[in-house]
């Protein structure tokens, strides 16, 4: 279809807050030096700040958690692995879901746990081809923290719909239904992020199928999470995080428990208590 490719490229991208420059790799290590120095985590609710380990403690209790991240950002995908390793030691983890994983990929996505977990040696390409990753999220910047689900004792779950869905949606946009996330105001301020992240050069009929598949991949979200065994982890690009326009509105929707939300910010970007729960920038505090 005309533009398909295209208009999911950028779907990929909509994921993130914002769009700034990458960042220096670091140490894919459990310790602290696998964070970047210099970040700053914040308490968006009271404006305190807190320590990675603080952070943890925070985070322990609740029955879902959501890592908003900038997709490009690879400072953001360490913290993302900092996370996934430590949280466990405050308490177990019951899965982890990403949007890098759409949901016709589970099975293969089973297949290869357990083959890892029975002490089967796979290579990364091997790992890719099993897994039937999609090139369109970046093996460079994903593949530590898969490997580290893949291995975890807990599920792996996909949090994004298949490719022929968002075809069909492309074709024929239809949206969920919610007291919530079919504000009007929800898909006004979606729809103005669809469209300045295109300059302004969308049409009406693009920007309505884009808008659909983003609400339609936020509610899949929603479910998955709510489904999900206890405590959930969800890693998502930052608007499908976010409070006031993505997945939480779509778990209120659907009744299920309140998530906690954590927003990777980079450079410039200011996320407010109406979109995160915790802020982790990778700016120092003001002093």
């Amino acid at each position: 279809m005309k533009n398909l490719k295209f208009i999911t490229v950028l779907l990929l991208l909509c994921g993130s807050l914002v769009l700034t420059a990458c960042q220096k790799a670091q140490p894919t290590a459990s310790d602290a030096t696998q964070i970047p120095p210099g970040s700053h985590i914040q308490n968006a609710h009271t404006g305190s700040t807190l320590t990675p380990e603080a952070l943890l403690s925070a985070l322990s209790d609740a029955p879902i958690v959501i890592v908003g991240e900038e997709h490009t950002n690879v400072a953001h995908h360490a913290i993302e692995l900092w996370l996934l390793q430590n949280l466990q030691s405050k308490r177990k983890q019951g899965s982890v879901l990403m949007e890098m994983i759409a949901a016709d990929q589970q099975p293969a996505v089973n297949d290869v746990k357990q083959a890892l977990q029975g002490g089967a040696t796979m290579r990364d390409p091997r790992i890719q081809e099993a897994l039937r990753w999609n090139p369109g999220w970046p093996w460079a910047l994903y593949g530590d923290l898969v490997k580290a689900a893949l291995r975890g004792d807990y599920p792996l779950l996909a949090a994004n719909i298949p490719r022929a869905q968002v075809s069909t949606l492309y074709k024929k946009p239809t949206f969920p239904a919610g007291e919530h996330s079919a504000q009007p105001a929800v898909r006004d301020a979606l729809s103005a992020i669809i469209y300045l992240m295109h300059g302004g050069e969308i049409a009406p009929e693009q920007l309505t199928a884009m808008l659909s598949i983003q609400q339609n991949r936020d509610r899949f979200m929603a479910q998955q999470l709510i489904d999900a065994p206890k405590p959930a982890l969800l890693f998502a690009g930052g608007y499908h995080a976010a409070k006031d326009v993505g997945v939480p509105l779509h778990i209120q929707d659907l009744n299920g428990p309140k998530p906690l939300v954590v927003i990777l910010a980079a450079d410039g970007a200011t996320p407010s208590v109406k979109q995160a729960d915790y802020i982790w920038s990778l700016t120092a505090a003001k002093k």
